[in-house]
């Protein structure tokens, strides 16, 4: 079970997006869309429970405006909560509706108002709390570490109702319980993709548009990330590779190519040099010698050894001159002022 938190100011769009379909899609696209995947985009939203209102969009919103003005303070009176089941769970309505109670239990709105929706278009149960923070007291919900309250939250009803476990984030776990290896197979897979496109991408636009090919959208700005077919954020440091990383593979790459191209050329031009001045047996021999060097694939085979050597995730920055870096922070130094 994943679930997520946020907080917001206008009742009127959390509370249409939790009840009606997506704005985008067409009625055609709809009913496509329920042929194709056999899931109920037409619809989509069940309300599971009214508590302490009730009513359409309209009348939803108006209500809540008007216990909000019982606290003139809050900036962002609206929470909107989301608990989204794994693929393999399934859970009665009953017990989503149970659910929704002790998530709103949780979050302190239990005596607040809130509307609990089911949505039917994803493959996945998963059911929206939109609510009122602003108590019948005055009183506002407190929003603070809410998101280590949803994992443990997420934590206790996946043992209460036998649901597939998630882990948490690392965050949020123990100091002993942040030692243990945590595999993810998304961060696996986009580690695999991208070392297999370093190993053969010969600059930075081909790398991305090598990764584009793999389906994922690359984000490029101080850092670099990706987003996958699943529309899943990943950071490349995540997964032991940052943007510094990543150009500077492919930069050595490019130096080590020039360097070979430009021993190649030597090398054919000290080859021609050799059989035009000498015609023997003995010197045709060393001629043969000498042009028994590296062949293109040995070269390949260089490059990739090499790009391999980075590409592993316990790579050491280049070796740093101690006199050097010495003598650079012996110049950051300011020198002392003398009165």
């Amino acid at each position: 079970m994943i679930g997520r938190v946020s907080i917001g100011s206008s009742f009127y769009h959390c509370i249409s997006y939790c009840l009606e379909d997506k704005r985008e899609l067409s009625q055609e696209k709809k009913l496509a869309l329920a042929m194709q995947d056999r899931l109920q985009h037409k619809d989509r939203a069940e309300v599971l429970e009214y508590n302490k209102c009730f009513g359409n969009k309209y009348e939803l919103t108006q209500q809540f405006k008007d216990v909000r003005r019982l606290s003139s303070r809050v900036e962002k009176p609206m929470l909107h909560l989301t608990l989204r089941l794994s693929p393999e769970d399934t859970l009665t309505k009953e017990q989503l509706r149970e659910v929704g109670r002790e998530c709103a239990k949780e979050f302190g709105i239990a005596d607040n108002q809130y509307i609990c929706v089911l949505h039917k278009d994803t493959k996945e149960q998963h059911i929206h709390i939109a609510a009122n923070r602003v108590g019948f007291n005055g009183k506002v919900a407190n929003d603070s570490n809410s998101y280590k309250r949803m994992a443990e939250l997420c934590r206790r009803l996946e043992r209460k109702y036998s649901l597939q476990e998630v882990l948490s984030p690392r965050a949020f776990l123990s100091p002993k319980d942040r030692l243990l290896p945590r595999h993810d197979s998304r961060k696996e897979k986009l580690k695999v993709d991208i070392q297999q496109t370093l190993r053969y991408a010969s600059s930075y636009l081909a790398f991305e548009r090598q990764m584009k090919d793999l389906g994922y959208k690359v984000l490029k700005g101080r850092g670099i990330s990706f987003i996958d077919d699943k529309k899943v954020k990943i950071k490349g440091s995540e997964v032991g590779f940052s943007l510094t990383k990543i150009e500077k593979i492919l930069r050595q790459k490019q130096q080590l190519v020039m360097k070979n191209t430009v021993e190649e050329k030597k090398h054919n031009r000290d080859s021609q040099s050799i059989s035009n001045s000498f015609n023997t047996g003995k010197q045709n021999e060393e001629k043969q010698n000498y042009n028994s060097g590296r062949t293109g694939e040995e070269v390949v085979k260089e490059i990739l050894g090499f790009t391999g050597q980075l590409m592993n995730s316990e790579y050491q920055p280049d070796y740093s001159d101690p006199e050097l870096m010495r003598r650079l922070q012996k110049k950051k130094k300011r020198p002392s002022l003398r009165r």
